[in-house]
């Protein structure tokens, strides 16, 4: 069982991974892929006339302010086109792939934060009305049953929220949460760099093992989205899951290179 995230960065294409996952899929392997659309959903922002705004919270992690209406953009960006253009390109590869989202069959059920509290201006502040969420389960039933009938699930990071709501839920976290939930030998996460770098600015100072247990050692090294990375990667080892593999999801046969080592291994 492989859990595949494929991220929502300008730069992170999908029609690689595809291409290799099907191979993969092909050959036997029991697939299910997560995704993001963080890129899609910015330029459908701007172009609606309600531009992204990003806040820092107190622990230095910068995420969406998603307001219902941002809520709404997310939807249609993320399970709308970035959703059905994985199924699509899957299915041309001879992948029965199916889309869904986290809130089809309960898939993902998360709980919805009362508040988020921020730093901004230097100063402290609480934002409400946001429609984000942290899962706490996972419908494991539902997610083998696709896969027994022969489906690869592809996931949009949309979870139904313990007050009935569609919440934004982080990729990341919601891949490492469903490999964890699935017992998953590996987790894959695909970025727009080689992995976890010493150095953002240099694709060859790449930290190619990081052992269990000293993941901690090596955060001060992740800088902006790759925060969220390693916080998926300790909550995916934390759920069980044997190794996470950080990769580039630009590189040739983008799977099959993370597979054999071209990334960062942690685990």
């Amino acid at each position: 069982m492989i859990i595949v995230k494929i991220g929502g960065s300008e730069g992170t294409g999908h029609e690689a991974i595809c291409a290799d996952l099907a191979r993969h899929i092909q050959s036997g392997r029991r697939i299910i892929v997560v995704h993001g659309g963080s890129h899609d959903t910015n330029v459908l922002s701007e172009a609606l006339g309600h531009p992204p705004r990003f806040v820092t919270s107190v622990s230095g992690h910068t995420s969406r302010y998603t307001d219902r209406r941002t809520m709404e953009i997310f939807m249609m960006a993320v399970a709308g086109k970035m959703n059905t253009l994985i199924v699509e390109n899957l299915q041309r590869l001879g992948v029965n792939a199916l889309g869904l989202s986290g809130i089809d069959g309960r898939l993902l059920q998360a709980k919805r934060k009362d508040a988020i509290r921020i730093i901004e201006d230097g100063k402290k502040k609480m934002l409400r009305d946001d429609y984000t969420g942290k899962i706490e389960q996972v419908n494991t039933e539902l997610l083998r049953a696709l896969l027994e009938a022969g489906y690869t699930p592809v996931i949009a990071p949309i979870a139904l929220a313990d007050t009935g709501d569609a919440v934004n839920c982080d990729g990341d976290r919601a891949a490492a949460m469903i490999a964890g939930a699935l017992d998953a030998e590996t987790y894959v996460n695909f970025t727009n760099v080689p992995g976890l770098l010493k150095d953002i600015d240099d694709p060859n100072s790449l930290i190619r093992e990081i052992p269990r247990g000293q993941l901690e050692k090596f955060e001060a090294y992740a800088q902006g989205r790759m925060k969220k990375k390693i916080m998926g990667a300790q909550e995916a080892l934390d759920g069980g899951v044997k190794e996470i593999r950080l990769a580039s999801g630009k590189a040739e046969n983008p799977l099959a290179n993370a597979l054999a080592g071209e990334c960062t291994v942690i685990g």
